[in-house]
């Protein structure tokens, strides 16, 4: 324990360390936001909030990515570190099997969303340059996820879903559209959440440490480590990701984040517990679509003046940063409430 919360540490010093000089080149490359619109989880604009978002125009994205590299650089040394010094390591899985499914997941779906900050943010997508519909891209999701289920499934021999007051379910071949859902929506329930300073970040932090908390219990020293090298490059992005944000995660970050949380609730077996742990991004998530099943079977008719809910809590009058704090507040007492469920 006290190797893995050296390590969190450790990331957190050099993510800090490296977080200003990335925010001033950022600056450098115009890697900024270019205006105020906020989008729905289909990319369409929700103008009504335009007046609400003009102060971040000019906020540079992509704070993801820098949290990407970090804990990817970190996470690689590890193991190589550890076994020069002798020291021995515990894992469900085989080593290396269960690093590529982690690794695969965190750098592919990041890989996408810098695509889609790329294009958003440089005007390619005006201009046509290298241009995915919005069904292509979630094509690649599901297929990114697709390939991620298969190693789950044949290389990890993992099929099954511990279900509080069930106990394990054995899934057979149904782990498979499962899992690819699973990856699919918690993916896509980050990026939506990502819309206010802080709020994504802080709730991912709090769906972390139930996550490492859950590794811990079943002495899985690959996802422990994995899990605290995130923490602490996360607190870091935090401390310049607060209102008034100095830079913001970007698609790179929320979709790889999203992806990669929903792979370790299944490494662990307990999805169902992370359902829990991560109920803001299930609720976000389930609102937007609430919204857009009603225009679509209602002829444009909306039940919230704006979805997902954090913008429709904006629109009631609740100022950013108390929406993120007790959002925050929420995300605690769910982690703990869903690891009682996991271990009692």
């Amino acid at each position: 324990m006290a190797l893995i919360l050296g390590l969190l540490l450790f990331s957190f010093i050099v993510t800090s360390v490296a977080i200003i000089p990335f925010i001033n080149m950022l600056y450098q490359l115009k890697f900024q936001r270019k205006n105020a619109h906020t989008h729905d989880m289909f990319g369409k604009l929700t103008p009504i909030f335009d007046s609400f978002h003009k102060h971040k125009i000019g906020t540079p994205i992509g704070g993801g990515l820098l949290i990407l590299l970090v804990v990817s650089l970190l996470f690689g040394s590890v193991f190589h570190l550890l076994k020069i010094l002798g020291i021995s390591t515990t894992n469900v899985y085989p080593l290396n099997k269960e690093l590529n499914v982690i690794f695969f997941t965190f750098l592919s779906f990041g890989m996408l969303g810098l695509y889609d900050d790329i294009k958003k943010f440089f005007g390619f997508e005006k201009t046509g340059f290298f241009g995915l519909r919005l069904w292509q891209k979630l094509g690649l999701q599901v297929l990114l996820a697709t390939g991620i289920a298969c190693m789950l499934y044949f290389q990890l021999g993992i099929s099954i879903v511990n279900v509080p007051f069930f106990g394990v379910v054995h899934m057979g071949w149904l782990f498979l559209p499962f899992a690819v859902f699973t990856i699919v929506a918690f993916a896509n329930a980050v990026n939506i959440t990502d819309g206010l300073d802080g709020l994504a970040g802080s709730v991912l932090l709090m769906c972390l440490f139930g996550l490492w908390f859950l590794s811990a219990t079943i002495l899985d020293t690959t996802l422990s480590i994995f899990l605290a090298l995130w923490i602490g490059a996360i607190i870091a992005f935090l401390y310049f990701n607060i209102y008034p944000a100095r830079i913001m995660m970007g698609d790179v970050g929320a979709l790889s984040f999203g992806a990669t949380l929903a792979v370790v609730g299944l490494l662990l077996g307990k999805i169902m517990a992370l359902v829990i742990i991560g109920g803001i991004f299930v609720v976000e998530i389930f609102s937007s679509l609430l919204q857009l099943m009603s225009k679509k079977l209602r002829g444009g008719k909306k039940i919230f003046p704006a979805a997902p809910i954090h913008l429709w809590l904006q629109y009631r009058g609740w100022q950013e940063p108390k929406i993120v704090q007790r959002a925050m507040l929420t995300g605690i007492v769910l982690t703990l409430f869903g690891i009682w469920l996991t271990v009692m």
